[in-house]
């Protein structure tokens, strides 16, 4: 590409949820299904968690039966970790918390999860805050139930953000409690790539060994079977059906975070991802993706670098090397990819 060559302007998209990896070794199937009679072909999956598009590759050589048992155990596991960490359903962990701000005997993932985002947030210095959602409550109220154009009044704006602060998060043992009324929790920056992680675990203890595990976050178990890498196609934020960039993963997970997977406003000013600091969105036609060890820490950090602008190298390079064996990739709004390390 010829970055040289200003392109036009993004057309914005409507309301999604983010979706930004193109898996290059996935086939858009509906459902699952196994391939008898065929070592070399693997069980491909396809379905939703947590709001966002998920697949599964695994390589089972031939045995049907175990490689069925397996798919049923981590949809099991999927459907368990939904009951905790979604805020699309009522009765979860997290809404109950979100509407009561206490909870007690809370479940060991979601204190181990949260735990994940606290420290998250300490090592950004807020710049990842769980406690972002009366924010995202406010523009998505404002933009997509009001149907409005303009942004929202900016007291309104100061008194969502007003209530947005990790620190007011406490957590003792079982027990996590939020600081003051209004206050409220996502763990969407987390979540699905501690999901990919769990998944990818139960499909190991059911003794696979070369698998392609995305449940919102893709992680690559091991290589393929005949040794070669999984190749993730990274999408152009301008035109998210094309892969701009493409990594060749073993035994690595990828996340990618970007404005344009879901813009709350039809200009695409505004969009899912929320500085806490500053009470603004991520630009809409940037991402960033993270390669490492493990899904949650990719999800994690790829959300904080993407909100971190990308003319404050310090500051991303700062945060990138608090965690050993990572790398990002970096997209600009002209298609420009830059790696840091």
């Amino acid at each position: 590409m010829n970055h040289s060559t200003t392109p036009a302007a993004p057309k914005p998209r409507p309301v999604g949820r983010r979706r930004l990896l193109l898996m290059a070794a996935v086939l858009p199937l509906a459902g699952w299904r196994i391939q008898q009679n065929a070592d070399a072909a693997p069980l491909r999956w396809e379905g939703m968690a947590m709001g966002a598009s998920t697949s599964l590759v695994l390589y089972h050589g031939g045995d049907t039966p175990r490689a069925q048992a397996a798919l049923r155990a981590t949809l099991a596991e999927v459907s368990r970790l939904e009951d905790m960490f979604s805020l699309f359903r009522a009765d979860s962990w997290l809404s109950k918390l979100n509407r009561a701000g206490h909870v007690d005997n809370a479940p060991p993932e979601l204190t181990a999860l949260l735990r994940t985002a606290l420290n998250m947030a300490e090592l950004s210095h807020g710049v990842f805050d769980p406690s972002v959602q009366p924010l995202w409550n406010l523009y998505f109220e404002h933009f997509v139930m009001g149907g409005n154009t303009q942004p929202p009044a900016m007291d309104k704006v100061m008194a969502a953000k007003a209530l947005v602060g990790w620190r007011g998060v406490h957590l003792a043992g079982s027990t996590v409690t939020l600081a003051r009324p209004g206050m409220g929790l996502t763990l969407n920056g987390v979540a699905q790539g501690f999901i990919t992680d769990r998944c990818s675990e139960v499909l190991r203890s059911h003794g696979f060994s070369h698998m392609l595990v995305d449940m919102g976050e893709p992680r690559a178990v091991a290589a393929k079977p005949d040794g070669s890498a999984w190749q993730i196609g990274l999408a152009d934020p301008r035109e998210p059906s094309q892969a701009l960039h493409t990594l060749s993963v073993f035994d690595q997970a990828v996340a990618t975070s970007g404005g344009y997977g879901t813009m709350l406003d039809a200009a695409g000013h505004y969009t899912h991802l929320i500085n806490p600091h500053t009470g603004h969105t991520a630009p809409a036609f940037e991402s960033v993706s993270v390669v490492a060890p493990n899904a949650t820490q990719a999800d994690a950090l790829s959300t904080t670098l993407a909100l971190i602008p990308n003319h404050d190298l310090p500051a991303r390079l700062a945060l990138l090397r608090t965690q050993p064996g990572c790398r990002a990739i970096c997209i600009d709004q002209t298609g420009a990819v830059s790696e840091l390390s």
